[in-house]
């Protein structure tokens, strides 16, 4: 599960699905998600999609580009899909989030603990 697990935070971009990942970990597609769910508190759907916006909040905090060339670079394929599990996910649009969010000078550990969406 962890292989599975480090290979969706290094390439979250990239697509990925369940029977990839299954191979990954050795494993079969049901018995990974399932264990995946249980070892970790969500699917690895939910999961991939978390790490997406995570790095589309940074994006949208550092950089003035736009919201549909953050939601292709994250790895969403449509920029409707993005702005709609964004909105899931952090409570606001990204253009909301864009307009709110303020970049501070503290590190980035603290950073992250406070930005990390809570599902």
């Amino acid at each position: 599960m962890l292989r599975a697990r480090d290979v969706m935070d290094r390439d979250y971009a990239q697509p990925l699905d369940v029977p990839a990942l299954a191979r990954v970990a050795h494993v079969s597609q049901a018995h990974f998600t399932r264990t995946f769910r249980a070892t970790f508190g969500e699917t690895p759907h939910r999961y991939l999609q978390r790490r997406r916006v995570e790095r589309a909040m940074f994006l949208l905090r550092e950089t003035d580009r736009s919201v549909t060339d953050i939601s292709f670079e994250v790895g969403f394929s449509s920029p409707g899909t993005f702005s709609r599990t964004f909105r899931d996910i952090v409570g606001s649009s990204p253009r909301t989030y864009r307009k709110e969010a303020v970049a501070v000078g503290v590190p980035t550990c603290f950073t992250m603990a406070w930005t990390r969406p809570h599902v």
